[in-house]
């Protein structure tokens, strides 16, 4: 498979390249030059497979022979090494729970993902580490810290907002040490997000060290998230309804790759894009215009994002054309109050506890099948409501049970590095 800047077309890579450079030396993000399609026999018979099975037979056509069948197998076995179980909500409402690996988020299988294939190609190049520059919002700093320790030849270094992550994402992404660092911005995500990709396009930097990305803008990252759209199909197909999934969205990466699924042919009818008051993509849905603003911080923090990455890849998947993608995607916004009424409503009529994320999945799903009450619909859970703590046991008036994991890394102490301006990261990467 090639790939293409969305800068400029002419630079073309193969997977590996993509995923060892991340971003193309335009700061385009890369795309495949033609997304496959997939066999009729595997929707048909996509209940008779495994989960290692539906993912190898999915991420295989991107990925060729720039890594063998048995490695790749090797490294969606040791990728998929939890559950994604899918929870009925009511009626026509579920939530699939993608929560369930080592840091307690769905980044978890992009991370996990990503590490292992620049593992494979960096193992014959020991002498010349590869660093690993990284901006989050929350969730993404954690998974990536976990799926890239003590990776060989890998330095990770992670940028996330002072004050805008909870304690237990902050934590998850600076006690680790050994190969992680964690850099902590005075600003926004948007700011992190902006240094980083400023740091591709550094020449000095460029010249000093291997540097490569781990956030959704490196296809190693992003394509694997595909995976819980056929999951997801996998679950509903047997109720013979047309299927609408509701993901929480920041920096749409996630709900791009289910976009991507839905353009190989799985059987998906719609998407819709839940977001917080940072709803840049839902106003260009009624608009036409995309037009980027500062991040505004809520409860649902993984989504504060003003300036969505992955929005040109969105645009790609549909040729560009407005009214293809608003056919394909609707996009709802949700302030912090309504996200609290939801995890409430969720909670007394169900039992289940959604964090604020899914709380905006569950509600931008709901506001949809209130239309179509024909379809039947399932909201992504991204990360355990542990991880927002102070936010659910609030509004939920009750204790939750701490796992063991979040027990130990509570314990541990935060190390971080303060930092302003690029300029001072600059100089933290080339000292």
């Amino acid at each position: 498979m090639i790939y293409s800047s969305l800068n400029n077309n002419s630079s073309k890579v193969s997977f590996k390249e993509a995923v060892i450079s991340g971003l193309a030396p335009d700061k385009g993000l890369y795309f495949p030059e033609k997304i496959p399609k997939l066999q009729n026999s595997f929707i048909k018979n996509i209940e008779d497979l495994t989960e290692y099975e539906i993912a190898y037979e999915s991420i295989l056509p991107f990925i060729k022979s720039d890594i063998p069948k048995k490695e790749l197998k090797k490294i969606i076995h040791e990728t998929l090494s939890f559950k994604f179980p899918l929870i009925k909500i009511s009626e026509n409402i579920h939530s699939m729970e993608l929560y369930h690996g080592p840091t307690l988020a769905f980044k978890d299988v992009g991370a996990r993902f990503m590490a292992r294939c620049l593992g494979y190609f960096n193992k014959e190049k020991k002498s010349k580490e590869i660093t690993v520059l990284v901006a989050t919002s929350g969730d993404t700093g954690g998974a990536v810290a976990d799926g890239f320790l003590d990776v060989k030849g890998i330095n990770v270094i992670i940028l996330y907002p002072s004050k805008k992550v909870s304690n237990i994402q902050e934590k998850q992404l600076t006690t680790l040490g050994r190969n992680i660092s964690a850099l902590e911005v005075n600003g926004t995500f948007d700011d992190c997000q902006e240094m980083v990709k400023k740091s591709f396009l550094d020449k000095d930097i460029l010249k000093s060290i291997r540097l490569t990305s781990a956030n959704s803008i490196n296809i190693g990252r992003w394509l694997p998230q595909m995976f819980y759209y056929f999951f997801a199909y996998k679950e509903l197909k047997k109720f013979n309804k047309p299927i609408v999934i509701s993901v929480p969205s920041g920096n749409f990466g996630n709900i791009c790759a289910g976009l991507l699924a839905k353009k190989m042919g799985l059987p998906i009818d719609h998407f819709i894009a839940s977001t917080n008051i940072n709803d840049v993509i839902p106003r260009y849905l009624k608009t036409s215009k995309y037009l980027p603003k500062s991040s505004i911080q809520t409860i649902s923090n993984a989504m504060d994002v003003g300036d969505p990455s992955n929005f040109i890849r969105i645009s790609k998947i549909f040729n560009n054309n407005y009214n293809i993608i608003k056919s394909n995607l609707s996009g709802f916004k949700f302030e912090d109050n309504k996200t609290k009424e939801a995890i409430k409503e969720i909670y007394k009529d169900s039992n289940f506890i959604a964090d604020p994320h899914g709380a905006v999945g569950y509600l931008g799903l709901k506001k949809y099948l209130k239309n179509h009450n024909n379809k039947i619909g399932v909201f992504m859970e991204t990360a355990h409501p542990i991880k927002f703590i102070d936010v659910v046991e609030n509004t939920l008036d009750i204790k939750l049970k701490l796992p063991e994991k979040i027990k130990k890394i509570l314990k541990k102490e935060k190390r971080s590095t303060k930092i302003n301006t690029y300029m001072e990261l600059k100089d933290y990467l080339i000292k």
